[in-house]
């Protein structure tokens, strides 16, 4: 993973673009967690677009909460959410203030680090599923709440940030359906991942809840 590797850092400014545009521009790029334990490093290989008030599927569609905050705020940062009482998924950030919208972190490939996220997703089979799904990826770099609000852009030595990394050519890009995004949301492609990499989820439709009776 880290042969020709950029390891610059990626700027506000490329955060602070439309959802669309920065979405498939994360794919290929790497995200460091950084702890008293250690850096783990992993190179993004796929992710979703959800566009604030604009998008039926996204957590702000409603205005801001106490809970979504964080996506009305300045490009560049964390957005942390937990979900079915037991998982954490992780979110960056984009646009200008004030709109929300962002982009979930949905897969990647750990390269530095990876005997730490085995211990964490110790039901791993194999290194490709350490971080294969977004709840899966956030268990994997040790991220829960506590993260939420996190600038990415500051500094190395924050618990996360963001290198240049090694994106993939156009024609390696894809995009789909959302993976369990249902009603108006449902048939948007904004889903986007590396073609052919085995780090990448397997697409799921959405299936409504059933109300007990």
């Amino acid at each position: 993973m880290n042969e020709g590797m950029d390891r610059t850092p990626i700027t506000r400014e490329f955060f602070d673009r439309p959802v669309l545009e920065v979405a498939p521009d994360l794919l290929g790029r790497i995200l460091v967690r950084s702890s008293d334990e250690g850096p783990i490093e992993l190179r993004l290989t796929e992710v979703e677009a959800y566009a604030g008030e604009a998008d039926p599927g996204s957590h702000a569609f409603r205005g801001p909460t106490a809970r979504n905050s964080v996506m009305f705020g300045p490009p560049g940062h964390s957005y942390v959410y937990f979900t079915y009482g037991m998982w954490h998924c992780l979110n960056l950030v984009c646009g200008p203030e004030g709109r929300a919208s962002g982009v979930l972190l949905r897969a990647g490939e750990i390269g530095i680090g990876a005997e730490m996220a085995r211990k964490r997703r110790f039901s791993a089979r194999h290194d490709r599923e350490l971080a294969k799904g977004p709840a899966r990826l956030a268990t994997a770099l040790g991220v829960d709440r506590a993260l939420n609000g996190t600038d990415v852009v500051a500094g190395r030595q924050r618990p996360l940030s963001v290198l240049h990394g090694s994106p993939p050519s156009p024609d390696q890009v894809r995009s789909g359906p959302r993976t369990g995004v249902g009603g108006d949301g449902s048939h948007q492609p904004w889903r986007f991942w590396i073609d052919g990499d085995p780090t990448v989820s397997p697409y799921r439709a959405h299936v409504p809840r059933r109300r007990a009776t």
